[in-house]
């Protein structure tokens, strides 16, 4: 902390998804029983490789589905490694948080490029509409990275869904592919399993990204209103 500026402040966090109780009682459990030897760096970076790896994964799938079970796994320790590295800094009382807070987000950016990349190019989902998935999820990361350093409240989750309840919905969307079903019907007309789920995802974020442009825009007005 000594190298901390005097007028840096670290953002609130607010984290208020569906599974957060009980993710954080697990995650405070684990962190506590974690080996001396591992650091909060070693849990990122066990979050980057597993989701490079979930994005090979789903390439190699187009010729071997078989590689959705390893896509299911890298999402557990994705979820493991992103999750836990900051609850482990927190426990051991080792913050580093402008460090942490860059870090963790640019391995993120990278991560899920790689992860709906390779969903792209799994045949699972249309490359369009994994486009357009990274696209929305890139501008609801900007707002949100604009609403921490202007609010100082930094948003983990929308409307009860955070990564962690997008990793199970993933998850059970493979199994689902495994069983076989890689179609749905919607007015008698049949779409892939996966882009009917990318098309409701990107709508889902563009109405997050609305609501939480005009709700900070309105917010940060009121703060700074001129006489």
């Amino acid at each position: 902390m000594a190298n901390k500026p005097a007028d840096f402040q670290e953002a609130d966090r607010a984290q208020v998804s569906l599974l957060a109780p009980l993710e954080k009682r697990a995650l405070i459990w684990l962190a506590h029983r974690m080996p001396p030897a591992v650091n909060p760096d070693h849990l990122t970076l066990l979050g980057f490789v597993s989701l490079l790896g979930a994005g090979l994964c789903y390439w190699y799938a187009r010729y071997q589905p078989m590689a959705l079970v390893a896509v299911v796994f890298f999402l557990i320790t994705n979820w493991f490694g992103d999750s836990l590295d900051g609850t482990l800094a927190r426990v051991r009382n080792r913050q580093r948080p402008r460090y942490g807070f860059y870090v963790d987000h640019v391995v993120d950016m990278f991560g899920t490029f790689f992860l709906i990349g390779g969903l792209g190019l799994s045949g699972y989902m249309s490359p369009g509409i994994a486009l357009a998935a990274i696209i929305a999820y890139f501008m609801l990361s900007i707002e949100v990275y604009l609403a921490t350093y202007t609010i100082g409240t930094f948003h983990l989750s929308f409307w009860k869904f955070s990564p962690t309840e997008l990793r199970v919905l993933l998850a059970i969307g493979n199994l689902v592919l495994l069983g076989g079903v890689t179609h749905g019907q919607i007015g008698g007309a049949s779409y892939l399993l996966f882009d009917i789920g990318g098309v409701l995802g990107i709508l889902g974020m563009a109405v997050m990204l609305l609501v939480a442009v005009v709700k900070h825009t309105v917010h940060l007005y009121r703060a700074e209103r001129l006489p």
